[in-house]
């Protein structure tokens, strides 16, 4: 089982423009669609559609508009009360896929509600192969919550996985002498900024197909700890990088529609390959082909088994201790 762990939970509304965004005028929308949404959330939407027994786990009110969202979508969830309304992202996507995104910083979690959350997860993880901690912290949860929750989690045999991005990223990023996750998942900005490099370099280096930037960044944080990094770069693919190897994975062409959610994508389908008992490399070929297919649908749709193109993703050794293995379904 893989509980994902989604702090500050949204519902996120994606509103489809017919034209292009223009400031200061008034536009007709094409459409608007609500998805329960916050990063663990769409993990465990996407591990769920594969038929991997996952659980999400959030705080929200009994009432919340979020909580009937995801009591429709058929996704296993673990509710903490809360007091504050769940958040609502906005996303906006233009005809050429151009997304501007509006993220609200979410209510505040009182003392009660930040013991019940972390209390939910020492428990859910008891019997889990995985937990992922995903997404920014809302007010109230300190920002080196998640470095907190690394620590208390690795006395329960799980494996731990960790999305997130500014403060909560440094201060997990200091505490990794205690608190260093399994798998780290970082874009190219978040890990430049782990290892003060610069992202725009790392991204136009593996945009022209050179990743040993990228590789010797994440290198640096294995060595401090890290199980695995998988570094996603957009439409150039993604590295992945343990103690055993490294390798570069690209996508298969696609007409991008949306990358909300893309991110979120690429980790359950690393998750789904590995508690498939698949090697590093199959994990990343998972991992990219799950992304790839995300920015092929509109909005926060996350794709299904049928929606993944194996085939057309590469991966390529670039210090490998394995080979990559066949592409399966």
């Amino acid at each position: 089982m893989i509980v994902a762990v989604t702090p500050n939970p949204s519902i996120d509304r994606t509103v489809t423009l017919s034209a292009p965004l223009l400031r200061g005028a008034v536009q007709r929308v094409a459409a608007v669609v609500d998805e329960p949404g916050g990063k663990g959330v769409n993990v465990a939407r996407a591990l769920t559609l594969a038929g991997v027994e996952a659980v999400a786990v959030l705080p929200a009110a009994d009432n919340d508009p979020l909580v009937t969202a995801l009591q429709g979508s058929g996704v296993p969830f673990r509710r903490v009360p809360a007091d504050q309304p769940v958040r609502t992202n906005l996303a906006i996507i233009e005809p050429d896929g151009t997304t501007t995104k509006l993220n609200e910083r979410g209510g505040a979690l009182d003392a009660a509600s930040r013991d019940a959350l972390t209390a939910a997860i020492l428990d859910a993880a008891g019997g889990a192969d995985w937990v992922v901690l995903s997404g920014s912290l809302p007010p109230g949860l300190p920002e080196d919550w998640y470095a907190d929750a690394v620590a208390l989690l690795a006395t329960r045999g799980c494996r731990i996985a960790v999305d997130t991005s500014e403060e909560p990223l440094d201060a997990l990023a200091a505490a990794f002498d205690r608190a260093a996750p399994d798998l780290l998942k970082p874009n190219a900005e978040e890990l430049a900024g782990l290892v003060d490099a610069d992202a725009a370099e790392l991204e136009a280096a593996a945009a022209e197909g050179d990743t040993d930037p990228v590789v010797a960044a994440a290198r640096q944080l294995v060595d401090r700890g890290v199980g695995a990094v998988l570094a996603t770069l957009g439409a150039a693919g993604a590295v992945l990088v343990d103690a055993g190897g490294a390798w570069l994975a690209t996508p298969p062409p696609i007409v991008p529609r949306s990358t909300v959610g893309a991110g979120d994508a690429s980790l359950a389908g690393y998750l789904r390959a590995t508690v498939g008992g698949a090697e590093p490399p199959s994990r990343l070929r998972m991992a990219v082909a799950y992304g790839s297919a995300a920015a092929a649908l509109p909005g926060t749709a996350l794709p299904g088994p049928a929606q993944l193109d194996l085939d057309g993703v590469a991966v390529t050794p670039i210090s490998p201790m394995f080979t990559p293995a066949p592409a399966r379904s």
